[in-house]
């Protein structure tokens, strides 16, 4: 990756390295070191030194972190602020935005340090006033925030996941919260009990424990409708979106937008409603039968919509990925179990693992066989799933794990593959 600030340009990568190049070493790249001075580097830098090349002062970085939520929460924060007339960038798992341009499509959660600052730049560019970003466990292990000035640092759960990389889930949880061990403004979830932080300019909001912002009664009736304390006073707001999680997410994206702007809490509740969420989250794609597509890939994930359609009878269409965490696996089917009225295991992105290897792994953890079916064939399993909807009489069908991904890795190749596309082909 290159990016040139006042005619200097740099450079992470060794082989891009000319004699007029900086080298901008870091954890992930120090080994090639070596390469790039027998390229003709005349100067390399440590990561935080870039920092001092450019100027960041005129615009407020947000960094959002958590197992789930980040992506429905960032993208409310930048719905509401630009719903307030403010000039937003937002730069996280569906691309990168600016202003309601989309500037750039999918990409990493949290690309590398050189991306960011080339992506702030632009922000700067476009005269954004806050730079909204998502913040994966990954770019904290690896540093790859390394310089970047946050005005609020936003904590929205922490629960099992990525456990291929950090191996245990102490690791994952000591890197989450190593986001919040400095004198930075935060705002945490105070209902999660894995969060460890400085208290020293924190805030929280939750729905369980006492919190600045603490949610006092919602219901689903006809949508979301939340009741919400802060000092004493009582505000409410109302979405479309469903389900307790959504209700910590918007009640979060609230907090951020008052903390950050110091507008009317009531006037910025008053614009959840404008906010339609995030595709792949929770999106409805059918209302006859009922259809939901969701990201949701996590036990807990899992768990949170199953728990958000206790109401109905739930078919669910779900696999996991390959190559990651597998003791996951087992959980997942225990929870399709215990919520499920019928399950369909089919594939998910098996990369290099043998699909029916990923998919007995999980049905290892459901006892009652007699409500399952396998079919890897992912098409297949949602044809199967509409049809046995006409069984009950108040079905949802719950198609999990890929969200808005609009392919499934096989080996290393990517071929077209979208929930969304499958229902509305299977519906005509």
């Amino acid at each position: 990756m290159k990016i040139t600030k006042n005619n200097i340009t740099f450079t992470d990568n060794s082989s891009e390295i000319n004699n007029n190049t900086i080298f901008v070493s870091s954890k992930q790249n120090k080994q090639f070191i070596n390469s790039a001075k027998e390229n003709g580097c005349k100067k390399i830098i440590d990561d935080k030194e870039l920092k001092n090349y450019f100027k960041f002062e005129d615009i407020k970085i947000v960094g959002i972190t958590g197992t789930n939520g980040k992506t429905t929460t960032a993208a409310a924060i930048y719905s509401i602020l630009l719903d307030l007339g403010y000039k937003v960038a937002f730069l996280g798992t569906r691309g990168f935005y600016i202003n309601d341009m989309k500037m750039e499509d999918y990409s990493l959660t949290t690309p590398v340090q050189l991306e960011i600052f080339s992506n702030i730049e632009l922000a700067l560019n476009y005269n954004c006033e806050f730079f909204i970003m998502e913040v994966s466990s990954h770019a904290i292990a690896q540093n790859r925030i390394c310089g970047l000035d946050f005005a609020l640092k936003i904590h929205t759960n922490i629960t099992r996941d990525h456990l291929d990389y950090h191996k245990t889930l102490q690791e994952y949880i000591d890197i989450k919260n190593s986001f919040f061990r400095d004198d930075t403004p935060k705002l945490i979830n105070k209902d999660d009990k894995n969060i460890k932080y400085k208290l020293k300019n924190a805030i929280a909001y939750g729905l369980d424990n006492p919190a600045t912002y603490k949610v006092q009664a919602y219901t689903f009736k006809n949508g979301t409708a939340v009741a919400m304390q802060y000092f004493g006073e009582l505000y409410h707001f109302s979405s479309d979106l469903r389900g307790t999680f959504n209700v910590y997410n918007l009640t979060c994206a609230i907090a951020s937008v008052h903390n950050l702007t110091k507008k009317p809490l009531q006037e910025i509740c008053d614009l959840v409603d404008n906010f339609a969420g995030v595709s792949g989250r929770m999106e409805t794609v059918s209302d006859e039968p009922n259809i939901i597509v969701d990201f949701a890939h996590t036990p807990d994930g899992m768990k949170q919509v199953f728990e958000s359609f206790k109401d109905k009878d739930i078919i669910v269409v779900f696999g996991a990925g390959g190559d990651r965490d597998k003791a996951k696996r087992v959980i997942m089917g225990k929870i399709a179990n215990e919520y499920a009225k019928f399950i369909y295991i089919t594939s998910d992105n098996p990369r290099f693992e043998d699909p029916q290897e990923i998919a007995d792994n999980i049905i290892s953890g459901i006892t009652d066989k007699e409500k399952l079916i396998l079919e890897l064939n992912r098409k297949s399993a949602i044809k199967f799933a509409i049809d046995k909807s006409k069984d009950y009489k108040n079905p949802v069908i719950l198609i999990l794990g890929k969200g808005d991904e609009t392919q499934q890795i096989i080996y290393d190749k990517k071929f077209p593959l979208n929930d969304k596309k499958i229902v509305q082909e299977l519906l005509k």
